[in-house]
């Protein structure tokens, strides 16, 4: 799948630079139009995240997120602060098709193991971090854990897919972290590692596909022009 992200803050559809709430840049005014747009070009998936929720943990947009629901016709997985089993549950009755976990997996693993046991594949993990090491709290905080590390003690409890994000590429359209994402995803054959971050050019696409990544996010590329929605919707077709 090739998701194109919608970052929701103050109800508006933006984009931080490396993860940088003091750095941002509004994309549409309308991320429920925005939603739209994207569907009416053919593509099927879409990567929401609360940015307000990644640091308050409260699902500050979820009224949104329900209305692109409604508009959308496709997959939609959402992140940015869901650290309940409540909120998981808000969100599989939304009719939301996958809901991604963060910070809670570093913090309190045992809700995840709980979620995964509730809901299956519902459940995603996101690893954020940069130089190797996870960071939390909607990025504001960095941790001393390996990105490894977290993986394997969040397939042992079941999880199956992974969007990792190096925030030092985030928002740059410096190109993805190629190496980082291939050596996780050969490392651990057997999940779904999801890019994110950087990504620039339907080349680094390409070369993500090259190293067995299947599913990439695709965010400051299409508000800076880089790629188009027409190209994405092509290399789906």
């Amino acid at each position: 799948m090739i998701l194109p992200a919608i970052d929701l803050l103050d109800g508006q559809s933006v984009r931080l630079l490396k993860g940088d709430y003091n750095a941002v840049t509004v994309i549409n005014s309308d991320p429920i139009k925005q939603a739209k747009q994207i569907n009416h070009a053919g593509l099927k998936a879409l990567h929401v995240v609360d940015l307000d929720g990644a640091k308050s943990g409260i699902a500050s947009n979820f009224k949104i997120i329900l209305a692109i629901r409604q508009v959308f016709t496709g997959f939609i997985e959402v992140g940015g602060g869901i650290r309940t089993l409540a909120q998981i549950d808000q969100y599989a009755k939304a009719g939301i098709n996958r809901v991604i976990l963060g910070s809670v997996a570093l913090k309190n693993p045992n809700l995840v193991r709980q979620a995964v046991e509730k809901y299956g594949d519902l459940i995603a993990v996101g690893i954020d971090g940069k130089h190797g090491k996870v960071a939390t709290e909607g990025w504001l905080e960095q941790s001393t854990v390996d990105f490894e590390i977290l993986l394997a003690s969040m397939i042992a409890i079941g999880v199956e897919n992974f969007i990792v994000t190096d925030i030092s590429r985030d928002g740059t359209l410096s190109g993805p972290n190629t190496a980082l994402l291939a050596q996780l995803q050969h490392q651990f054959s057997h999940i779904n590692v999801i890019a994110s971050g950087g990504i620039a050019t339907i080349g680094d696409l390409k070369a993500l596909k090259q190293v067995d990544i299947q599913d990439i996010i695709v965010g400051k590329a299409l508000a800076a022009g880089t790629i188009s929605l027409t190209q994405l919707a092509g290399l789906e077709g």
